[in-house]
């Protein structure tokens, strides 16, 4: 049986790390600032540390956050994580042109939800 990683070229793009709020975030994100150099992104719903990490402001899934996972074909991944006994959270899903893009899994682990990305 081929693992997940190999057969859909996953990568892990991003981490979220759930704030109580948005000064909250803003501060980590300027920790990561100070100790990486990494750029400030103010949004709505988070605050991203250059690409690497995401702050949500107090509404972000999973215990702890999240881990993003992009992958080469995410229909065909999710298949291959239902046969694992994962679902998905189908109000997250994202499609463009037939193809879903984003969508997280009902699975947590170790506080962490998880979502997948299209990446091409």
């Amino acid at each position: 049986m081929e693992d997940a990683a190999k057969l859909f070229d996953m990568k892990v793009l991003h981490v979220g790390i759930n704030a109580k709020n948005g000064e909250e975030a803003l501060g980590w994100a300027d920790e990561f600032l100070k100790f990486f150099d990494l750029p400030i992104k103010d949004g709505n719903s988070s605050v991203f540390s250059g690409t690497l990490v995401e702050i949500m402001k107090g509404n972000g899934r999973g215990t702890i956050g999240h881990i993003a996972f992009g992958v080469n074909d995410v229909d065909k991944a999710v298949e291959y994580f239902k046969g694992r006994g994962v679902n998905t959270i189908e109000e997250t899903r994202k499609v463009v042109d037939g193809k879903t893009t984003f969508v997280y899994l009902d699975k947590e682990i170790a506080g962490f939800a998880i979502h997948l990305n299209l990446v091409k």
